[in-house]
């Protein structure tokens, strides 16, 4: 199957992964928690919560119609319920992504993951972080590029569960890792052997656009 083949992605694709995020942020909530309590404020997993149901409530509402205009609420409810540093780079992610589709009214995978690269990118611009800082972007990065190969080669069909499972491992590659940005730096090598919860967080993002997208 080539890539122009694959499924558009219209507004309703894009709500039911928006949907599909906020209920997976709900099912880990306390993992979330309990990962940012090793490393950080303790209330990574609240904060998103309470900020994508506030989303979910938008969503309810119906008055955003498009691609854009979902991702675009999306983005600046959680800049605006979101607490601490979550908040900002999620809503600047959601914020690139719907400047990047513009008026499309359906999204062909290409253009998603030109969206999905310009939201990391504003995720990079809004958080100044690096690979290997220990944060959500070292499952972001991988993920985009894996969408990218994955969207040139043989398999495009399965482009997204590729990016999903480049971010798991993206995740996984922050335990060892020492913090070099955020509230976890503050800990030095007592960083090291922990999980990043912005990173964890970041890879539900990308496995519900596989679930929901694919």
């Amino acid at each position: 199957m080539a890539a122009e083949e694959l499924a558009a992605i219209d507004a309703a694709a894009i709500e039911r992964w928006i949907r599909a995020f906020a209920a997976a942020i709900a099912e880990h909530e306390q993992e979330l928690t309990r990962l940012d309590s090793a490393i950080g404020d303790a209330d990574h997993g609240a904060n998103m919560n309470r900020g994508l149901k506030a989303v979910l409530a938008k969503l309810d509402e119906g008055s955003a119609t498009g691609p854009a205009a979902l991702l675009k609420q999306t983005g600046m409810t959680l800049v605006s319920t979101v607490g601490g540093a979550s908040g900002p780079l999620y809503g600047t992610f959601f914020l690139r992504m719907a400047t990047a589709i513009g008026d499309a009214e359906t999204v062909d995978q290409k253009l998603f993951a030109a969206a999905l690269r310009a939201g990391v990118d504003g995720v990079v611009a809004r958080g100044k972080a690096e690979a290997g800082d220990k944060t959500m972007y070292d499952a972001l990065a991988p993920a985009v590029d894996a969408l990218d190969a994955a969207l040139g080669g043989e398999n495009p069909a399965g482009a997204l569960q590729a990016a999903a499972d480049a971010a798991a491992a993206g995740r996984d590659a922050t335990i060892p890792m020492l913090a070099r940005k955020g509230r976890a730096s503050y800990l030095g090598e007592r960083s090291i052997g922990h999980q990043d919860p912005g990173a964890t967080s970041a890879t539900l993002l990308l496995q519900a656009a596989a679930d929901a997208l694919a």
